[in-house]
C-alpha cells in the first residue's frame, strides 16, 4: 500500500492517491470528511481555516460505498484559490506582463532557500506553496482510509497533545480508548488533562498577541493491535521504524519516541523492560507498557503509544532576519498567513500518517487482494497468539 499526494497551498485543488486497498472494504467519503474537519480545528489555529471547509471528492476506486481494489483517487478543493488565481494558475502568464506576489525573501525554518537551491527558482514561491503544512489535508485523506480499514478490523486510532510550550498534561494510563477519543475530541488543545489545556489555551493567545509561535508534543495511541506485525530480520521491515519516519515528515516535526522514549536513557534495564505474563483468557501479555507496544520491531499486543516533537511553527508575525536572494541585502523575513500554534491539529496529522503505516504492515502480513479475506485471516491469527 502506498500514496501520493499533489497540488500546491493555494492552487486549485490537492489530490491524493492511494493504492493497495483490498475491494470490498466499506468506505464513504463521511470516513474521510471527518478526518478533514478535525484536522482544522484547534485552538491557535489561522484565518486560513476559516476560509476553507476541507471535503472530499471521491474521484475512483469506489463504488457504491465499496472500495474497489483499484487505486482511490480523493479531491480536496482549495476555496481560496478563486483569490489566487492570477498568482497559481496553470497558464502561462501574458507576455510583458509581471509575475504578481513574487517571493524573494527566504524565511528561517522553512524549505524556502534550501528548496530554491535546489530547484532553481528565483520565485520562493514556487517551493512555500508546496513546502506548506496545507498539504497534510491530502495526507489526512490517505490516513482516514487506512483508519477506516483498521476500524473494520477491530484496531482503534486517537492522537492528542501532551504538552505545548512546556506545559505538560498529567498522565492517566488507566483511560479507555473511548475516553481518550471523547475527552481529545471536546478539548480546543486536544489535551487529556482540562487544567493543562486551559494552561495551554492562555500560553497560545500570548504568543500570538506577541506575534510569536509555540511546539508542543502530540501523542497517538493504538488499541487492537496483534502481536508479531513488522519484523525484525531487515532494518526497513521494522515497524516502529517506520513508523518514526513518518512522524518525523510531519511538517515542523523534529522527534519521535515510543513508550517512554528518551527517558530509558536515564534509568535502569530493570525499569524499562517489560514482564512476560500469561493467563488462559488472553495469551501473553506484558506487565508494563514502558516499550510503547513495541520489541524487535514487531508489536507485542499492547497499545502502541507513539509521540511526536513539534517545533514552533517558524512564520512569524515578528518576523526573524534574513537575506533578499536577488540583492543579498538583510531584510525581515516575509509572512505568510500562519498560525500560532499548530499542535492540535498537528495531532490528528500524526494519528492519521501512523495509521497509514500501520495499516500497510497488516496488508504485507495478511492476504490483502479482498477484505473479507483479510478480515478472516487476521481474526484467525488473533485466536492463533492467544493460543500459542
Amino acid at each position: 500500500m502506498r500514496y501520493l499526494t499533489a497540488g500546491e497551498s493555494h492552487g486549485k485543488q490537492l489530490t491524493t492517491i492511494v493504492e493497495g486497498i483490498p475491494s470490498l472494504m466499506p468506505l464513504t467519503k463521511e470516513d474521510i470528511n471527518e478526518s478533514l474537519l478535525r484536522r482544522q480545528k484547534g485552538h491557535g489555529r489561522g484565518k486560513r481555516m476559516q476560509i476553507e471547509k476541507d471535503l472530499v471528492d471521491m474521484a475512483g476506486g469506489v463504488r457504491h460505498g465499496y472500495t474497489l481494489g483499484s487505486p482511490i483517487a480523493m479531491v480536496i478543493h482549495n476555496d481560496d484559490f478563486k483569490h489566487w488565481e492570477d498568482i497559481m494558475g496553470e497558464d502561462p502568464f501574458p507576455e510583458g506582463e509581471q509575475i504578481r506576489r513574487v517571493v524573494t525573501r527566504p524565511r528561517p525554518g522553512h524549505a524556502d532557500l534550501n528548496g530554491a537551491i535546489k530547484y532553481g527558482h528565483r520565485d520562493i514561491r514556487n517551493i512555500l506553496e508546496r513546502s506548506s503544512a496545507r498539504e497534510t489535508a491530502a495526507r489526512v485523506a490517505a490516513g482516514a482510509v487506512a483508519k477506516t480499514l483498521l476500524k473494520h478490523l477491530g484496531i482503534q486510532v486517537v492522537g492528542y497533545v501532551n504538552e505545548i510550550a512546556g506545559i505538560k498534561a498529567e498522565s492517566n494510563p488507566d483511560l479507555s480508548m473511548e475516553e481518550r477519543i471523547r475527552i481529545s475530541e471536546d478539548s480546543p488543545v486536544r489535551c487529556l488533562d482540562e487544567q493543562a489545556g486551559k494552561q495551554m489555551m492562555d500560553a497560545i493567545d500570548k504568543a500570538k498577541k506577541d506575534g510569536d509561535s509555540i511546539g508542543g508534543v502530540a501523542e497517538v495511541y493504538i488499541e487492537g493491535m496483534p502481536a508479531g506485525v513488522g519484523s525484525y530480520v531487515h532494518y526497513d521491515r521494522k515497524l516502529d521504524g517506520r513508523i518514526a519516519g513518518a512522524v518525523a515528515s510531519i511538517n515542523a516535526f523534529k522527534g519521535v519516541e515510543f513508550g517512554i522514549g528518551f527517558e530509558a536513557a536515564r534509568l535502569n534495564g530493570s525499569q524499562v523492560h517489560d514482564e512476560i505474563g500469561w493467563n488462559e483468557e488472553e495469551g501473553y501479555f506484558r506487565q508494563t507498557n514502558r516499550l510503547g507496544g513495541f520489541e524487535g520491531g514487531m508489536t507485542t499486543g499492547m497499545p502502541i503509544v507513539v509521540k511526536g516533537v513539534m517545533k514552533p511553527i517558524p512564520t512569524l508575525y515578528k518576523p526573524l532576519q534574513s537575506v533578499d536572494i536577488d540583492s543579498k541585502e538583510a531584510f525581515n523575513a516575509s509572512i505568510e498567513r500562519s498560525d500560532s500554534c499548530a499542535v492540535p491539529a498537528a495531532a490528528v496529522v500524526m494519528e492519521h500518517v501512523v495509521a497509514f503505516e500501520v495499516a500497510k504492515a497488516i496488508l504485507e502480513q495478511f492476504p490483502n487482494d479482498q477484505f473479507p479475506k483479510l478480515k478472516k485471516a487476521v481474526e484467525e491469527y488473533r485466536e492463533e497468539v492467544r493460543r500459542f
